[in-house]
This record gives C-alpha cells, structure tokens and sequence, in this order.
C-alpha cells in the first residue's frame, strides 16, 4: 500500500524538505518512521543531494583508541554522529598512524600511513591506499592508490588537487624525496619532480598556491629550511622560513572569512597566530584558555588536541590534560578530554564558546581532524 513521505505534500515537494536537513538529523529522521528511514537510506535521497549539492558542512575527527571509527560534527544540528566504519579490511585490526586527511571535491580521503603489527618482531606495515567517504551516499569507496607507500608524510590541497612528498616507509626509512599529485576529477596520481632533500616525518602547508614541506623541527629555531614547490613550473626551492610550533594534528588552517592562515603554536601556553602575508611574520591573536576538570580547582593547559577551521571558524577538539594532585607529592592523573571549543579568529579579542563534546567514546588524543565545507555541484566542475 502506498504512503507518501509527508502526508498532504506531493512526494517530490517532501523528498526537498527532507533533503534539506543537513547530516546531523539524519539519526533522528530515521527514528520517524519506517517510510522516513527508507527515503534517507534510499539512492533517490542521496542522488538528489548530490545534484543540490546539499552535503551541509562536516568535522570529521579520529582519537586514539578508535582504530578507524571516524565521528563527524555538524555545526547546524550541534550534533556528533559515528561515520560508516572505514572499509579497509585487510589493514591489521589496529588505529593508523602517520596518515593524512583532507577533504576536496566534497569528498574526505584517508591517505597512506602506517599500522603497527601484533607481532613485536613484525615491523610496520605502511600502506599507499587511498578511501574517500561519499557525504552524500555514506559510503566509503576506494580512490586510486599512491605510487608510493608512505606515513608521516606532508600533505596538501592546491587548486583541487592533493599534492604529498615526503615521510618514510622500509626501503626509504630515513626519508622519501619522491612526490606525487592527486586530480580526483581523473582518480589518478601523477609523479612530480623529487625534492631536493629526502624529509620524514614532515608537514604541508598550501601557501601563496605553493606546497611547502615543513620539517619536523619546525619551530625550534629561528629559521628552518622549508622545500617549497611551485605547481607552475613544476620546481623546488628551498626557503629559510619561521614556522610556529604546534603538536597538534595539523599545524595550519585556513579561515574563510579573511582567507588568512591560522596556526595555534602550542609550547607551553597555546597561542593563536595568523601569518602576516607581507611581512612573512606571525602575530598573535589571542590564547586558546585553559581548562578546568572535576575535583581540581587550578586551570590545565591541554595537549595533543586537534584544531581545523570550518568556515569562518577555529575549533580546538579534545586533547589531553595532567592533573597534577593538589597536595604536590608529584603524582598526576592524564585526563581525555571529549569538549569542543570555538571562535572566530578574526574578532579580537577572542571569544571562545563550548559546543556539543564529542559523541560514544571519542576523546583524547587527536589522530586525525579535517572540515569540508559544502560546495555547490558549479564549484565543484570549476575545480
């Protein structure tokens, strides 16, 4: 027997209505009703927000502990949902490490990295495999591999496409020269001149439309040596530049709202800086406050957190804390921390506000943190 979707509405007018509730609520619509369930589950939902280009914005975030269970945040709905488990069934049954996470084209990739192995004589296994999770089918699926297999390696987006070099594996142990670029609108790689100087555990940053590729000493001098490519002459440089420390999943993002790069430089205090395109230099902005937990009266600066910019704003995600005993006999309790806080960088001074904390058991350390930011299916062809 027939039943419409929303009774007294035509079909066609309910499926937009439901379409355009963003990822958030998509739990509760499904908790309606049986007919509900099965229109948000259905490839008539999906392809029809696929063609709107309705995915909504999404904060995905991977803590230590949950091997590859993902949980996304949708700012609209203020609410934390678990992400469809990552398909990558033949990796061993541990959480990686040394991957990188981006998101382009309104797709989230997982990209390389390394899974330690049960067997304490059984090195690593470092991996060049490529997923992307579908916003809008919720759905992972496997995108063209790297060439080269890799953890700990320098990641970046220019132009709508994944550029990598760098990190380590166990014929290049001391580091990989050999670079490589991503179009997902082929889902091919394409081998880039090697970098001048073989980098591991690196970093990378897009930056004036270039790929800079950070060592791992960034911060602890004055001046460190950067590998800058130019994707428009398809050349390496090395530039002397000052580069903020940060422990934190990523070392740079970028804010919407004045196009602006944005790092928190987390020794000691954790300090927002913004890069002063001009002068090449670092101001500061304001300070990421410290937190309070149950039974300690004094404020805890966190560690290992993951920060990412999401529109016009900067949020700082879980981490960890010492709680140091009052009475000072030098024990300390290391506490997770699920909380989520947010500001808008661009307004001084800062003000930060709590959201929704992290949903199951995600809390901690931050494996891995990354946005996407939903974009019209025009922009997407643009690109």
């Amino acid at each position: 027997m027939y039943q419409p979707i929303i009774p007294g509405l035509p079909d066609d007018l309910a499926l937009y209505c439901l379409a355009r509730l963003s990822h958030g609520h998509h739990g509760l619509l499904e908790t309606v009703s049986k007919r509900w369930r099965d229109v948000v589950r259905s490839d008539e939902y999906s392809n029809f927000k696929a063609r709107e280009g309705w995915c909504g914005d999404w904060l995905f975030v991977l803590t230590e502990g949950m091997r590859n269970q993902w949980v996304a945040y949708d700012p609209e709905a203020d609410r934390w949902h678990p992400v469809p488990l990552n398909p990558r069934k033949h990796l061993p049954d541990r959480w990686p490490l040394g991957f990188s996470c981006v998101c382009v084209n309104n797709k989230f990739l997982v990209i390389g990295g390394s899974y330690e192995l049960w067997h304490p004589r059984e090195c690593s296994f470092i991996s060049k495999e490529v997923v992307q999770f579908d916003p809008f089918k919720k759905e992972w699926s496997s995108a063209a591999s790297m060439r080269t297999p890799r953890s700990h390696f320098a990641c970046c987006i220019i132009d709508g496409k994944i550029y990598v070099a760098g990190g380590r594996n166990s014929d290049y142990p001391k580091g990989i020269t050999l670079a490589e670029v991503y179009d997902p609108l082929t889902d091919s790689w394409e081998d880039l001149p090697p970098m001048p100087i073989p980098l591991m555990d690196c970093i990378g940053i897009a930056y004036k439309g270039n790929f800079h590729v950070l060592s791992d000493t960034l911060g602890l001098q004055d001046r460190n040596p950067t590998e800058v490519f130019d994707p428009s002459n398809r050349k390496w440089c090395i530039k002397h530049e000052n580069w903020p420390f940060s422990r934190a999943s990523q070392v740079s993002v970028q804010v919407t709202k004045d196009d602006r790069l944005y790092t928190v430089e987390d020794w000691g205090e954790s300090i927002v800086k913004t890069r002063d395109a001009e002068k090449e230099e670092w101001d500061s902005v304001g300070k990421v406050p410290p937190v309070f937990v149950s039974n300690h009266s004094r404020p805890l600066e966190a560690f290992d957190y993951g920060f990412a910019a999401l529109g016009h704003e900067l949020y700082v995600v879980g981490g960890k804390v010492l709680k140091w005993e009052e009475l000072g006999v030098g024990r300390f309790e290391i506490v997770k921390l699920d909380r989520v806080r947010v500001c808008d960088p661009t307004c001084s001074p800062l003000s930060w506000r709590e959201t929704r904390p992290m949903c199951l058991t995600s809390s901690g350390s931050i494996l891995g943190c990354t946005s996407l930011k939903e974009t019209s299916p025009k922009r997407v062809t643009d690109q």
